[in-house]
């Protein structure tokens, strides 16, 4: 007999039925709260000099930036089609046949070029360090990220590929199509069916029928690698790191690392399927995934791992890279002595400069 586990039926999309309130939407503002108290918690634990107001309009300008890129760049990729292109206003409409559908389609690594862009134009205008900032969102975005994922599974949706493993879950929705026009080969899918119908799963006949088959939760698969584990080795580095901007690399490589291999217990999206074949397979992306067949999502995070790597050899060597833990107080007297700096090179700049021009004025008294 298969085991397998049974996609909880009290979980419903949608929180009060009937409304078009969905978990979500609502797993998108917790994963916005919790990034923001634990960049808020840098921010003081560093001494960070940011008002609360300077938190508040970089946190909002930041969130809008994720958006619109997510958004964007799923269209564009994760969605071909001459449909945007032809009415580019329902990228951002969020009704569908008169229904409220909200946006569906976000995509991450669109999110990412958004709040990077947002984070690097924000530290411009304000005069803030972009490696200081970048490195607090790299140690407080995955655990929020957590919880965006957790939104995917109740949403039954990114589900992963057919298993037999004891992990594999059978979601709510029929999901495998095993006759008609969209896969072939009526005689292999008849075998699944009927060893389905041995094992007592759910079929749905007639000419689109489909199989309750047994999925790999990948979502969360991804909320515990590329969120919990890769926030809690990112924090443990945050009052660590070599120097600016480590933290930020550590980020790129580590969630682009999780997630290439995760994406071989996820499906590919079933418009794009494999997007490079070295060796090509005939079976189904639901049933395999071939070691070097890459989706769409491999892709990048190949390109996330590269970027990764690159800028960490390149913040490594610019000027003024020395990490700074604490941010001496900017009025001693006011305030007391400065707290604890790692050394003099992990002072910022200014404060270099002055205890040198100290230093001469000593020399020729």
């Amino acid at each position: 007999m298969l085991l397998s586990i049974q996609f909880p039926a009290w979980l419903n999309p949608e929180i009060i039925p009937g409304l078009p309130i969905r978990w979500y939407g609502l797993m998108y503002i917790v994963a916005f709260g919790v990034a923001f108290l634990l960049y808020r918690r840098q921010v003081k634990e560093r001494n960070f000099p940011m008002t609360e107001d300077d938190l508040s309009g970089l946190f909002f300008w930041g969130i809008l930036a994720l958006v619109l890129g997510a958004r964007i760049f799923s269209t564009v990729v994760y969605e071909p089609g001459d449909v945007y292109s032809k009415a580019p206003w329902l990228v951002f409409w969020p009704f569908r046949d008169g229904q409220f559908t909200g946006f569906q389609g976000m995509s991450y690594h669109g999110g990412v070029i958004g709040g990077a862009f947002a984070i690097v134009v924000y530290s411009w205008k304000k005069k803030f360090d972009y490696r200081e900032m970048g490195d607090m969102f790299a140690a407080a975005i995955p655990l929020g990220y957590t919880f965006g994922r957790l939104g995917n599974f109740i949403n039954g949706e990114l589900y992963g590929r057919i298993t037999a493993s004891p992990l594999g879950m059978i979601f709510a929705t029929p999901n495998f199509p095993y006759r008609g026009a969209i896969l072939p080969r009526d005689k292999y899918f008849n075998v699944i069916r009927e060893g389905a119908e041995q094992l007592g799963l759910a079929v749905i006949a007639g000419a689109n029928g489909a199989l309750n088959l047994p999925r790999h939760p990948s979502q969360l698969y991804e909320a515990f690698f590329e969120g919990i584990v890769l926030w809690a080795i990112i924090w443990f580095f945050r009052n660590r790191k070599p120097f600016k901007g480590f933290l930020v690399a550590l980020y790129l490589s580590g969630y682009g690392l999780f997630r290439f291999f995760i994406e071989y217990f996820r499906e590919p999206d079933a418009d794009l399927g494999y997007r490079i074949q070295f060796v090509p397979s005939d079976l189904p992306a639901a049933l395999s995934h071939p070691l070097l067949c890459f989706s769409t999502g491999q892709i990048l995070s190949v390109g996330m791992i590269l970027l990764g790597v690159a800028w960490a050899v390149v913040a490594s060597r610019l000027p003024d890279r020395a990490a700074v833990r604490i941010y001496p107080d900017s009025d001693s007297k006011a305030n007391g002595p400065s707290r604890d700096v790692p050394g003099d090179k992990a002072q910022p700049r200014n404060n270099r400069r002055k205890q040198r021009k100290d230093l001469r004025r000593g020399k020729k008294r």
